[in-house]
């Protein structure tokens, strides 16, 4: 259980999250999962990082019992894992393949939504129950995966958007079957990989640059909006209502 490191294939970097039953990451699990990213990045033999996980799902976000047991010291964390995070797999040296399958939700979708390149098994949704969970934010990232209106309305309405779909707008790059999709993430993998190391570094940069959209201010703007309703109590109402309709 954790996050994990390995290299299947010279160049290439599987960082494989695990925390079950859905991989509802806590606080120190967003920090490990940077520091994972980052040093993967930094390995000088390293020319692509594949983001995977195990179990029912990619990702559902962050451990609201966590948020609900510790309270702001736990929501605080949080934020500030989810934003080095998502930071460290944008900000990452070399591409990250995201192999998203099952649920890719809240969190989720800030991971993928600042990967380089998505590849998703046929079963795959990605949303946002934010407004469900008292909370707000990966807006940013969303925007990322879909076109603005209808970003909105997957968030307002908190419904989410299968693989397919999202391939129709460009955002996904394969939908495979579920038991073929690590290799097909690898396989992509091994196409970058092939590149010339400092090229890709300076390639991921280059386009890092010339982004329209800085994801790092948009998202810890948003996460204001996320601390400003669990301070009104708004967040704790809607958490509450969750773990009663949940239970």
């Amino acid at each position: 259980m954790g996050v994990s490191t390995s290299s299947p294939e010279k160049g290439i970097s599987l960082v494989t999250v695990d925390f079950p039953p859905v991989n509802a990451l806590p606080v120190a699990g967003w920090f490990a999962l940077a520091d994972a990213v980052r040093a993967a990045g930094r390995d000088p033999e390293t020319r692509c990082v594949v983001l995977t996980a195990e179990g029912r799902g990619f990702n559902a976000g962050v451990d609201i019992k966590e948020i609900q047991t510790r309270g702001q010291s736990a929501l605080v964390g949080a934020n500030r894992g989810c934003f080095q995070a998502f930071a460290a797999v944008y900000e990452c040296e070399v591409p990250v393949v995201a192999a998203v399958h099952g649920f890719c939700l809240g969190g989720g979708v800030g991971l993928a939504g600042n990967a380089d390149v998505v590849v998703a098994s046929e079963d795959a949704t990605f949303g946002l129950p934010e407004l469900d969970r008292g909370a707000l934010g990966a807006a940013t990232h969303l925007a990322r995966l879909v076109p603005p209106h209808l970003m909105r309305a997957l968030y307002f309405t908190a419904r989410t958007v299968t693989a397919a779909e999202l391939r129709t707008h460009g955002s996904v790059w394969r939908v495979v079957p579920r038991d073929g999709l690590r290799a097909a993430a690898v396989e992509l993998a091994r196409e970058i990989a092939a590149k010339d190391g400092e090229l890709l570094r300076l390639a991921k940069a280059a386009l890092n640059g010339i982004d329209p959209v800085d994801v790092r201010r948009s998202y810890r703007f948003e996460q204001g909006f996320t601390f400003e309703a669990s301070l009104s109590g708004v967040a704790d109402r809607v958490r509450d209502r969750f773990g009663k309709e949940g239970a």
